[in-house]
């Protein structure tokens, strides 16, 4: 039996289990997570990343529990919220020096920049506490094996932040595929309004004076260094090669999801990309992927043909179905995707959400099949979070593993992750081969190079447009092994 094969019956039948599971949160005499029994029902939870969305992620998880250490690099930026709010908890700016001093720790949510993910989520595991993660789930390829493997490993209980994956919309999408209610899937597209932050950009020159409140060291942690500039934090990170990794992923663990669990997909075996101009720095404004996924196993009602996938961003959208009405719209304001099968259509909205047959008037007399998947109260509003609150508390040895754990998240962020690589080697002009299982290209040889804008000006020079643009030529090969796996900048754990 092939990997891929094995992969696919495992996670239905796994599937199938979990229709059938009911759960209650433990009480505290069963020990929990790595051998500890907690003093109540309660668990001790740090938060490593909290001025944005971890201070959303904490107040979701803090009914119940105890917020005990708050780690953020600028206290500026997290004070104006999570410290406010938690004022007893311990704070740090360098979450290796809290996992060293503070030992009550239970369970870790980290909602960092991209390139800060893994390392923090990796230390946590090694010591057994359970980790929430923010999507995407790492920066590379590499680090989203190493975290799964490390998961299973230690036994602790995990979650991605990609909340759509607990809400009711995934569910009825895989229920419809299951049952067969539009025949064979060959063909998805996925899109996003993303990105809402300036990209295509060129370094900044010159350095600016940093924040006192702000320590740019602990925030480049991994990443090489460069000299801090505004452009780069709080928020427009996403942008920079270094720190996100774009558009494709910022929304891909949201949109390719629904994808990835009903069509039970794992490595794709091809990609290719195309995109408005970027840079040695930073990410195009708009870009397009074209996945190719292999035949999966049939399921009793429907097969699992090949299928490609394909992504938008940046504005660029995928042709409007003909059974679309000229006032429905296509997804929703954020984005979606649309499932095109044998027998029919799916579209959904970003997260899943809102999921319909086309031409929608069908699902007046469509009959919906027998719900088989667990249910998640109140996902988008916390019961993600508290999903993930609950696997915490069982015992490794009989615990249902929250919707979107690494065993589910890791290969899934896998393939986001992947197709930024497909950006950055376009200049290749090829459809670039995947081994999943390896993580490398195949047709990819030592002679081939890249090349890549370095350097993108413009002026008005005597009402004559002039344009500086300079390009930097590099070894794709040793590239893309970069780019699959980071080399730590010197000082950081290399992963």
């Amino acid at each position: 039996m092939n990997n891929i094969t094995d992969f696919s019956r495992r996670r239905f039948l796994s599937n199938t289990i979990m229709a059938a599971a009911t759960f209650s949160i433990v009480p505290s005499k069963v020990i929990a997570g790595f051998g500890k029994t907690p003093p109540s029902d309660k668990l001790n939870i740090a938060g490593i990343g909290v001025g944005g969305k971890g201070f959303t992620n904490l107040k979701f998880m803090e009914k119940g529990n105890n917020i005990v250490a708050l780690c953020d690099v600028d206290w500026d930026y997290a004070g104006r919220n999570a410290f406010n709010r938690w004022t007893s908890a311990k704070k740090y700016q360098d979450y290796r020096v809290m996992f060293e001093q503070q030992k009550d720790i239970d369970a870790v949510m980290i909602a960092t920049p991209d390139h800060s993910h893994a390392l923090p989520a990796l230390i946590a595991m090694r010591e057994g506490k359970h980790v929430f993660l923010q999507k995407p789930l790492t920066h590379s390829v590499y680090e989203s094996r190493i975290l799964k493997e490390t998961a299973q490993r230690y036994g602790v209980a995990t979650q991605m932040g990609n909340q759509g994956n607990s809400d009711e919309g995934i569910r009825l999408i895989c229920e419809w595929i299951w049952s067969g209610a539009i025949g064979e899937v060959t063909h998805v597209d996925t899109w996003t309004n993303r990105p809402i932050w300036p990209q295509g950009l060129t370094a900044p020159k010159d350095g600016k004076r940093i924040p006192k409140t702000l320590n740019w060291d602990l925030f480049l942690g991994p990443a090489k260094f460069r000299e801090y500039n505004p452009v780069y934090h709080p928020w427009n990170w996403r942008g920079w090669w270094d720190f996100g990794t774009g558009a494709l992923g910022d929304m891909g663990c949201h949109i390719i999801d629904p994808v990835f669990k009903a069509l039970m997909l794992e490595y794709p075996v091809a990609v290719e990309a195309s995109s408005t101009p970027f840079n040695v720095d930073s990410a195009p404004n708009a870009q397009f992927i074209r996945y190719e996924f292999p035949r999966r196993d049939n399921l009793p009602k429907v097969a699992m043909p090949p299928v490609t996938v394909h992504w938008y961003d940046g504005g660029l959208m995928p042709p409007r179905p003909d059974e679309l009405n000229i006032d429905e719209k296509m997804g929703d304001e954020s984005g979606g995707c649309i499932f095109y099968g044998t027998k029919g259509k799916i579209m959904c909205g970003t997260y899943a959400q809102n999921p319909t047959l086309l031409p929608t008037s069908v699902m007046e007399t469509f009959v919906q099949p027998k719900k088989t998947i667990r249910r998640i109260p109140d996902a988008m509003d916390g019961g993600h979070e508290q999903d993930w609150i609950r696997a915490c508390k069982e015992s490794k040895e009989t615990r249902l593993e929250a919707s979107s754990n690494f065993d589910y998240a890791a290969p899934l962020n896998e393939t986001v992750v992947m197709g930024v690589l497909a950006v950055r080697l376009q200049s290749l002009g090829r459809k670039l081969l995947w081994d999943g299982p390896n993580m490398r290209f195949t047709n990819i040889n030592q002679n081939d190079k890249i090349r890549v804008i370095s350097k993108d000006e413009f002026e008005i020079q005597n009402g004559d447009p002039k344009f500086k643009k300079e390009y930097q030529t590099l070894p794709a090969l040793s590239m893309a092994e970069e780019w699959i796996r980071h080399t730590y900048r010197k000082g950081w754990e290399q992963i």
